[in-house]
């Protein structure tokens, strides 16, 4: 894929996604998003704002949006009450198999 087709495809991406009826995520929110998802977990609020290079408030306001939205979920980690654990969801696995296939599909 040449350099312009590559920003077309994400641009086709980004406008269906604007139109659906599925949450609008930040970049950040989705860098977010799929790191805990494409990641090997556990992922806690301080390793992926270390990961990302942000602040944990950062983290968590993102975390905010999304577990708004089902996509993530936030325990606290029972061996070490200092840590919020983040995990995954059933929405949020379909909302990105979803995104996964739009991605494939625009690409061809």
């Amino acid at each position: 894929m040449k350099p312009g087709e590559a920003l077309k495809c994400w641009h086709d991406v980004n406008m269906y996604m604007v139109h659906d009826e599925q949450p609008d995520l930040s970049v950040r929110q989705m860098a977010i998003l799929l790191t805990i998802y494409l990641e090997a977990p556990p992922h806690t609020v301080r390793g992926l704002a270390k990961r990302l290079g942000v602040t944990k408030p950062v983290i968590t306001r993102a975390l905010n949006t999304m577990g708004r939205h089902d996509l993530v979920d936030r325990r606290r980690d029972e061996n070490d009450r200092r840590n919020v654990l983040v995990q995954r969801t059933v929405t949020g696995a379909l909302y990105l198999e979803k995104l996964a296939d739009l991605i494939a599909e625009k690409a061809r």
